[in-house]
């Protein structure tokens, strides 16, 4: 089974425990290694916060573009309503 689990590119299981992720740590691992894990997790989650900031000011970009495009449609109904009200006069309907 350990040679199978290695064939398929996975690390061997410790103990009969569950192979190691990258979210999981086995019995023997040494505090380098989690000093690393801990590491990239904080580079993880530091990429995460700057896309999340950039998101979220994409977010806001998107909804004043939207408030922009409802004001001109509001405007343009408006027109359009004036103008046929207008022509509806003219004509005596």
């Amino acid at each position: 089974p350990a040679a199978a689990a290695a064939a398929a590119g996975e690390e061997s299981p410790v103990e009969g425990g569950p192979p190691d992720h990258s979210y999981s740590l086995s019995s023997g691992t040494t505090s380098e290694e989690l000093l690393r894990k801990l590491n990239e997790q904080r580079d993880i989650i530091a990429l995460l916060e700057v896309k999340m900031k950039e998101m979220k000011g994409s977010i806001r970009r998107l909804r004043l573009a939207e408030a922009q495009l409802r004001e001109e449609i509001r405007e343009k109904d408006r027109l359009l309503h004036a103008a046929s009200a207008g022509t509806r006069k003219r004509h005596g309907l």
